[in-house]
């Protein structure tokens, strides 16, 4: 399958039915969208996926929201994003891309670790202290925040090998 990338226009309507798949807060996300830049995933024209790349630190960017529709997980649209995001990154001059999810996101943690990206540490209770609403996937509650982190000079010499 064969992505394009843009960047979400201010103007545009935003994809609230993939963002509040990867974080059911809307204020949250609305929080984090003015603050960072949301990339549209489109396969012939349709949009079929989205992230939100935003700047932390000096030479950090953090994915704070990725998704892709239903009916295409499992078939490599977040790993295409995923690579999409850490090369966006790159431009911006960051050097580090963080990601973080859920305690009980399993595909989500096996996805990250398989593009590169290294457990750093956990949030404990980021869901209970951050969420109002209790959230539950494959019958986990999900609690604690793992962080990932990927050390994009680490990856480039490992590329070069």
């Amino acid at each position: 399958m064969r992505l394009t990338f843009r960047i979400l226009d201010w103007e545009e309507e935003k994809p609230y039915d993939l963002l509040l798949m990867a974080d059911p807060s809307k204020t949250k996300v609305d929080e984090y969208l003015s603050r960072g830049v949301c990339f549209i995933a489109e396969y012939e024209g349709e949009m079929v996926g989205e992230f939100v790349l935003l700047k932390t630190r000096p030479e950090t960017a953090e994915i704070v929201n990725i998704a892709v529709q239903e009916e295409l997980q499992g078939q490599g649209v977040g790993k295409h994003m995923i690579k999409e995001a850490i090369e966006a990154a790159g431009r911006l001059g960051c050097r580090t891309v963080e990601i973080g999810t859920g305690n009980s996101s399993f595909h989500q943690l096996k996805l990250y670790q398989r593009c590169g990206f290294r457990i750093v540490g956990v949030d404990r209770d980021f869901f209970v202290r951050h969420y109002e609403e209790e959230i539950v996937e494959d019958g986990i509650r999900c609690v604690d925040m793992i962080r990932l982190a990927l050390d994009l000079d680490t990856l480039t010499k490992e590329n070069d090998k």
